[in-house]
């Protein structure tokens, strides 16, 4: 599967994909009236002919989007959509409506000055339940979720998002490039990472990813599982064995099977070659991430083998 990765994407292409939308006739209850009933939705009722419209529209989204989710924006084209017009009674445009708790609350006709724009939105965001929206964090956690569920495309696309409103977010750029990580484009992600300003390079979670990206190409070189099973099943001291399942359990995404192949390494034999089990584990726990709930599991495990 080949992903892409964009970088830093212009902020209104992903922002749109988040608090922007164009919508129509058959899609106006699940674009408008059911999220209104929890964030406030300006509705602008718009066509490419109209000159007004050519003004209002980018300024709409502009400040739609630095409100960072505490209203969203849905675009009626009516021209494709004249019923939904004519049920609105739209009668002139550019117009717009607010919409909040399912019904038209405040809104404009024809074109207006900026101060009046961005007053509709701050008097519609002021009465938002929703606040501020999802926070970055929160953002970013739901990518990684959907990154760990084995999904890279749909991970890349929320991750961008934040890219898109701040480009120097390192822990999402860590995050598209884990997603390339994962969906086997490894010279990519190690073509983008070189290409990182110093700025970022020198971050923990991008420091993360070229572990990560050391680990995944020592791994396509640790041979079949199956072999490797058999191997110890006639021989459980067979070090080089355990190791190399470990890494082929890694390079299957099987993290926490790879881990305890290691554990069990060192368990055996804590001196074999200069304590690789304990190096390469720690490898893994830079890779993980020190919140993992699984780095936090195997350190515990590690530190009882450790003074046992």
């Amino acid at each position: 599967m080949e992903i892409l990765f964009n970088g830093s994407a212009k902020a209104g292409q992903a922002a749109g994909g988040n608090f922007v939308k164009d919508g129509d006739t058959a899609t106006f209850v699940q674009d408008v009236i059911e999220p209104s009933m929890k964030t406030p939705v300006i509705v602008d009722f718009w066509a490419p002919w109209c000159g007004p419209c050519k003004t209002l529209g980018p300024l709409l989204e502009k400040l739609v989007n630095a409100a960072g989710g505490a209203v969203r924006l849905v675009k009626i084209n009516v021209d494709k959509n004249q019923e939904l017009a004519a049920q609105m009674r739209i009668q002139s445009i550019p117009a717009v409506y607010a919409f909040k708790d399912g019904q038209p609350v405040d809104g404009f006709v024809g074109a207006v000055p900026e101060s009046q724009v961005k007053a509709l939105i701050e008097r519609m965001a002021a009465g938002s339940t929703a606040g501020a929206g999802p926070t970055t964090e929160e953002i970013l956690a739901e990518a990684k979720a959907i990154l760990a569920e084995g999904d890279p495309a749909g991970a890349m696309a929320v991750f961008q998002e934040v890219l898109a409103q701040d480009p120097t977010n390192a822990p999402a750029y860590a995050g598209c490039l884990r997603c390339l990580i994962q969906a086997g484009q490894i010279e990519e992600a190690k073509r983008r990472l070189e290409k990182l300003p110093e700025a970022l390079a020198g971050h923990a979670e991008i420091a993360a990813v070229r572990t990560a990206i050391e680990l995944a190409e020592q791994a396509t070189q640790a041979g079949p599982a199956a072999d490797l099973r058999r191997t110890l099943a006639s021989d459980a001291d067979n070090h080089q064995a355990r190791f190399d399942l470990a890494m082929a359990h890694y390079a299957a995404g099987e993290r926490e099977a790879a881990v305890d192949e290691l554990l069990e390494l060192f368990r055996r034999n804590r001196a074999w070659n200069e304590e690789a089990a304990r190096k390469q584990l720690v490898k893994l726990f830079e890779a993980f991430g020190r919140s993992d709930p699984l780095t936090q599991s195997a350190q515990r495990r590690l530190s009882s083998l450790m003074f046992s």
